[in-house]
């Protein structure tokens, strides 16, 4: 609740006053004091931050809008607690390419990108909207050959994603210059062995 609280950049005593409640209340939730509240809390949280977000500028709000969404962004979930990545890795049958900076991480969401028309399509500027709510997520490009073009973008613009997915090829066939984009930048890059598109979105949603 604090991480999501923290991406809206909501006050506790704001959000609290929102939610009818004291802010001690929200204060003994984040901190672990109170057991994990329910779905209908959940519910009215998310309602108050998106309504606090709108009565500001309502720029997260609008990020977060698929009708903001570029062609090229296939998919973009966040999560509401924290994802291991080696799960992450487990759910798109990943075979790592570059371990890069793994111990212990975990990541917040992912964007899956159709990689051919982010290369065609996408500004310096519209790679941001890649990284959704935040950056702490993985990167996962599908239709890709060889994985350089990818990673040089990455290498090339920040921030930088937690993880890297390549999705239609093989693991023998990733380009020496992005591994070693990869390995210079510390992202971890794994190649997902899931055999179509919609077979891996539909696995990754199962996580969200």
């Amino acid at each position: 609740m604090r991480k999501w609280r923290e991406i809206f950049g909501i006050k506790q005593n704001s959000l609290a006053q929102k939610l009818g409640i004291s802010a001690s209340v929200i204060s003994d939730y984040e901190s672990g004091r109170r057991k994990s509240p329910g779905i209908g809390f959940v519910r009215r949280f998310i309602n108050a931050l998106i309504q606090e977000d709108i009565k500001g500028r309502g720029g997260l709000t609008k990020m977060l809008s698929p009708t903001k969404k570029s062609e090229a962004i296939l998919d973009l979930r966040e999560f509401l607690t924290p994802l291991p990545i080696k799960k992450f890795i487990k759910a798109v049958d990943g075979r790592v390419i570059v371990r890069g900076n793994m111990k212990g991480s975990a990541i917040w969401g992912y964007t899956v990108i159709d990689s051919i028309k982010a290369i065609l399509e996408l500004s310096e500027t519209d790679f941001m909207d890649l990284y959704g709510a935040n950056t702490e997520r993985a990167l996962v490009f599908t239709k890709v050959h060889t994985g350089r073009s990818p990673m040089i973008a990455i290498k090339v613009t920040s921030p930088k994603p937690s993880l890297v997915i390549l999705h239609g090829l093989k693991a023998g066939n990733v380009d020496k210059l992005a591994a070693g984009i990869a390995k210079n930048e510390d992202i971890p890059l794994v190649v997902s062995n899931i055999d179509s598109e919609e077979e891996l979105t539909n696995k990754l949603r199962k996580l969200a």
